[in-house]
């Protein structure tokens, strides 16, 4: 339900509270007295009516799943509001007789008094119940949004734990390469010192092969 709405309603049921109240205390008043009670009436009534409009006016620009349940409130409380009209018109009609107001009084203020009082407080346990749902649908908007949050956090993390594991693997890559070029340069090596090897190797046998050739001819000649 619209904020906006909803503040509108307080203060009509408020007025509309205070209303009844003055209407019932005009009913046992007469001469100036009746007459000023009846002009605080006519004034408050006034304002209830422009709260109504501006109740309807803010429920017209809601969404048609709210609209509905908001109108048919609208029309109680004109209901509720053509009552007290029709009890100041009683309290202020030609008939000005205390008796006659205290007849009214007792039977045609009391009744149209209680039907409104009894729309007020049905009206009142209504708005109670949708403004109860209200709160509790805005609950769970909040819940569902700290649930996004969260979510939002949870995937940010993921993200940054993935972007490690990439970093890591191609640090792994790297070390694997050097690895492999490490082994490259001692095979290279190896090879060398084998060549080495067999090239040392032939030339003690060929400095030995000299040094037998020389003693055979220094011996046999």
């Amino acid at each position: 339900m619209s904020e906006v709405f909803e503040g509108y309603e307080r203060q009509y049921c408020e007025a509309s509270a205070s209303l009844t109240r003055k209407c019932t205390a005009a009913a046992a008043s007469q001469g100036e007295k009746l007459k000023q009670k009846a002009a605080e009436i006519k004034s408050g009534i006034d304002g209830a009516e422009a709260l109504i409009r501006k109740m309807d006016l803010e429920a017209r620009n809601l969404q048609p799943s709210v609209r509905a349940g908001l109108l048919a409130k609208i029309r109680e409380y004109k209901s509720d509001l053509n009552n007290l009209k029709g009890a100041l018109k009683r309290i202020t009609s030609g008939n000005a007789q205390q008796g006659a107001r205290e007849e009214l009084l007792e039977s045609g203020m009391a009744d149209a008094l209680g039907v409104s009082a009894d729309q007020r407080s049905r009206l009142l346990r209504a708005t109670e119940r949708q403004n109860q749902t209200t709160d509790r649908l805005r609950d769970s908007h909040r819940t569902m949004l700290e649930t996004e949050d969260l979510g939002v956090s949870i995937l940010h993390d993921l993200s940054q734990q993935r972007q490690s594991l990439l970093r890591a693997h191609d640090v792994l890559d790297q070390v694997d390469d050097n690895i492999t070029k490490g082994r490259r340069i001692i095979g290279g090596m190896v090879r060398r010192m084998d060549r080495n090897k067999w090239i040392i190797g032939l030339i003690i046998a060929l400095l030995v092969l000299t040094i037998l050739v020389i003693l055979y001819f220094k011996f046999v000649h």
